[in-house]
């Protein structure tokens, strides 16, 4: 692997973070929203509830795809490494 491939490597994982943060921060954006509206009928709630149920779900899709490019981007740098050695 050379060092263009483990920048784009790189590049991704650093892609994927900057969703996963987004996703993060608009959860919280979106259960703050919910606690102001607990007075609302239950099917406002309900449905601010079901999003964030489902952006947790994405979230958790998106921390998988992050996990497996972080082992990747190590596996390609202990491959590389022992050449520079």
């Amino acid at each position: 692997m050379n060092l263009k491939d483990f920048d784009a490597l790189v590049g991704r994982q650093l892609q994927t973070m900057d969703k996963l943060l987004d996703l993060q921060g608009e959860i919280e954006r979106c259960q703050e929203l919910k606690e102001q509206l607990n007075n609302l009928p239950g099917e406002a709630c309900g449905e601010i509830q079901e999003e964030i149920e489902i952006m947790k779900e994405e979230l958790q899709s998106i921390q998988k795809v992050f996990q497996k490019q972080t082992e990747e981007v190590i596996r390609s740098y202990q491959i590389r490494e022992p050449l520079h050695k």
